[in-house]
């Protein structure tokens, strides 16, 4: 398989309120090419932190960020990154925010904009290229996200929680679309959740965070077959694996 992203030893703090906050004390991890792996943790113990670290958006204080076995230097640009919001722009339609990724890279706007007609296509939103943000819903903008995220033509994904501030219906949606997309096209994905059912049913491999600052408290490979169900027997037995590490970390001292 190789191995895409490697990420050794992070270490990460900030200044607050007078004080220092430390957040990442040490986290290690890796991912294999055309991998979907996933990192779980409680809110607030520095999952964000790590993609903006794997992103190139803020530098660590300690530990190397490897792609293709090579070590990362400057890597803004060179990661798609999605995060939470879906940060349209609301000045320009929905072909136009799918494009900007492929406007910054400096594409051919014809082939660039044929491109991206077709990629809206496959998500259903064929009819709304000249729509805006702002009349569309949650579940079709975070959708539009993606589809820029994709155009970005970068082989490794970092996404930060794109769907969880989605309804379940359009939650479970977009993970179909998010497998598809990923399966299809072979993209690399960092994967960020604190929900345990959807870090199963995406997941290849799954690490555990532990409350800041955090480590690495354990590492779950998800062997079952797919289109995976939340009622599946599998699925049920590794939710609850995960929910008990989970609070095994939470009582610890």
């Amino acid at each position: 398989m190789g191995v895409a992203l490697e990420v050794r030893g992070l270490r990460k703090g900030f200044r607050y309120d007078g004080g220092w906050l430390d957040v990442l004390a040490d986290v290690s991890f890796h991912i294999g090419h055309n991998e979907f792996v996933t990192l779980l943790g409680p809110s607030g113990c520095g999952k964000t932190t790590v993609c903006n670290i794997v992103a190139g958006l803020i530098p660590p204080d300690a530990g190397a960020i490897r792609l293709d076995g090579e070590d990362a230097g400057p890597r803004r640009g060179r990661v798609a990154y999605m995060q939470q919001k879906d940060l349209l722009l609301p000045w320009r339609t929905v072909l136009d925010n799918a494009l900007l990724a492929l406007e910054i890279q400096g594409a051919p706007r014809g082939p660039a904009r044929r491109e991206a007609r077709e990629m809206l296509r496959r998500f259903g939103l064929e009819g709304f290229e000249r729509a805006y943000p702002a009349v569309l819903s949650g579940g079709m903008r975070q959708r539009v996200a993606l589809v820029r995220t994709l155009l970005s033509r970068r082989d490794l994904l970092v996404l930060d929680e794109p769907f969880g501030a989605l309804d379940a219906m359009t939650r479970r949606a977009m993970q179909g679309y998010l497998r598809t997309v990923q399966a299809e096209f072979g993209k690399t994905v960092l994967f960020i959740t604190h929900d345990v059912e959807e870090a199963v049913l995406l997941s290849d491999r799954i690490y555990i965070l532990t409350p800041r600052p955090a480590r690495i408290r354990a590492e779950v490979r998800v062997d079952l077959p797919r289109p995976r169900r939340s009622t599946d027997p599998g699925v049920v037995e590794h939710k609850a694996r995960l929910l008990g590490l989970l609070e095994l970390e939470e009582v610890s001292p």
